[in-house]
């Protein structure tokens, strides 16, 4: 049976983002075909159990994500090496050690990577030139490079010359949830006519954009879940909304069952992001069916296939708000394209195909 390492995430039960719901689902369906180790983090688990399901959980003294993801994916990937035969990295930061480890293995590297990391605002400018020279590397020696969206694509392509394999992310984990008496007591918005944002609380998923334009109106209730007390930039924002009676700031939420209770019974769905490939919150949120507000850049528009309503200021956010809420046929209509994108290109089963085919 092949050896396989997934490296680059927090680790497995997800506790954070896409890459872990990824790693969780390729455990859970891959490994009757693989031996897998997931490389886990033990700055987030208290529970160090080493099995999970079948998969081998391996746990790093440090945090996977900032500038301690460099050394945990370094350390991980140097390790793996010796344990298995491939290699699949979540993301580019350890990928600056291939150019010095890759003329003494014969081990199979596989690079998913994810969005266009250096872009994001909150890396100082030393930063953004360390994540552009691990892009390079990624590039330059890894053996397959692996692209969520269309626009990641295009990218490596123009900026590298280098052809990458598209899977995108799976959504079909999402479904309607209707609420009962008790979800209502427990969140009472659910009475309510709501909008719905999920992200991390970063300047380029435009957090203050949205919770501004919110808070300026009295139409409809926001809700947005996030990790409020992770830094400076999602303090100062709770600090500064956290009173306004039409916002309600929820801290994140990774209970599948919770996020789709919440996410099936909102009015309108606005993602934010601005960096990044295909989003898995967007993913999940078509795949419910629901009326999307997307941030208007090319990633997004790729994965919605031009088929929601998008902004880029305050104003267009309001204006497009208040026409989903009163525009009966244009709801319904962008609810069924979503769905039929979601089911055709999002579908998980499809994907860990794709990713067994690769692997």
């Amino acid at each position: 049976m092949k050896k396989l390492s997934i490296i680059g995430t927090v680790g497995v039960p997800p506790k954070f983002g896409g890459f872990e719901t990824l790693a969780n689902i390729l455990v859970k369906n891959l490994s009757n075909n693989y031996s897998i180790t997931v490389f886990c983090s033990s700055k987030h688990y208290k529970d160090r159990e080493k099995k999970y399901f079948s998969a081998k959980r391996f746990f790093i003294p440090f945090r996977a994500n900032g500038f301690q993801s460099i050394p945990y994916d370094v350390i991980s990937i140097l390790i793996s090496i010796f344990i298995s035969d491939t290699l699949l990295i979540l993301g580019i930061s350890g990928c600056i050690i291939l150019p010095i480890i890759k003329p003494f293995h014969q081990k199979k590297i596989i690079v998913s990577m994810g969005g266009l990391e250096w872009k994001r605002n909150k890396w100082s400018r030393l930063a953004k030139w360390f994540l552009k020279f691990s892009e390079k590397c990624t590039i330059n020696f890894a053996d397959v490079i692996l692209a969520d969206n269309i626009a990641i694509q295009d990218y490596v392509k123009f900026k590298y010359n280098r052809v990458s394999e598209l899977i995108a992310y799976g959504g079909d984990q999402s479904v309607n949830i209707k609420p009962t008496l008790k979800n209502i007591k427990k969140f009472s918005f659910l009475k309510n006519e709501y909008a719905l944002s999920i992200s991390r609380i970063e300047p380029e998923n435009n957090c203050d954009l949205i919770l501004e334009a919110f808070s300026k109106s009295s139409d409809i209730q926001l809700i947005y879940i996030g990790n409020w007390d992770n830094n400076k930039y999602s303090k100062t924002l709770k600090e500064k909304y956290i009173s306004h009676n039409n916002l309600i700031l929820l801290d994140a939420i990774y209970d599948i069952n919770v996020l789709n209770l919440i996410r099936s019974n909102c009015k309108i769905y606005v993602h934010g992001h601005s960096v990044g490939g295909t989003n898995p919150t967007l993913v999940e949120a078509m795949y419910v069916g629901l009326p999307i507000l997307a941030y208007d850049v090319d990633f997004n528009r790729e994965t919605t296939q031009n088929k929601v309503l998008y902004f880029k200021n305050i104003k267009q956010l309001q204006n497009n708000a208040e026409l989903l809420l009163n525009d009966g046929t244009l709801r319904k209509k962008i609810l069924e394209n979503v769905k039929k994108i979601a089911k055709d290109k999002y579908n998980w089963e499809r994907i860990i195909n794709k990713y067994d085919s690769i692997l």
